[in-house]
């Protein structure tokens, strides 16, 4: 049986940037436990001051397939490249022309970019073509 997988970014305003990544990747915000009307709610019964009320969000699948992805947040500033980053793939692959697909990427990077995202640029290697972004705290992702 495969082991199931969250992903998690460190960040500075985990609730901002889940808003962002819920608008990326059509999730949604994760849901505050059972028996609670709200985050609020649910922190202040289980004593978390309002301080840390945006030290942690996450996004989940509305349809239950991709992974949870938790944001969390830590006091240092991104000051590298990312190691690890998202691929959103949105060009329809093998089965779409270069033309066909660059059209779509290209969409979806301008959609993201009115979201918060700014573009790094475009890459067009092997074949393949893909747009670098950034995400409103820094972190590159891709959209192919």
């Amino acid at each position: 049986m495969a082991t199931s997988v969250q992903i998690v970014i460190d960040c500075a305003d985990p609730a901002k940037l889940a808003g962002f990544w819920s608008t990326a990747l059509g999730y949604i915000v994760q849901a505050p436990p059972e028996g609670f009307d709200s985050w609020e709610a649910f922190l202040t019964d289980v004593g978390v001051p309002e301080s840390e009320w945006n030290s942690a969000s996450a996004v989940v699948d509305p349809d239950g397939g991709g992974p949870r992805i938790f944001f969390q947040r830590v006091p240092e500033k991104k000051s590298v490249k990312n190691r690890v980053h998202l691929d959103l793939n949105v060009g329809g692959g093998q089965s779409a022309s270069l033309d066909q697909g660059r059209l779509r990427v290209d969409a979806e990077a301008e959609r993201l970019v009115l979201a918060g995202a700014t573009v790094v640029g475009p890459v067009e290697e092997r074949g393949d073509y893909w747009v670098v972004l950034r995400d409103p705290e820094g972190n590159e992702f891709c959209v192919q």
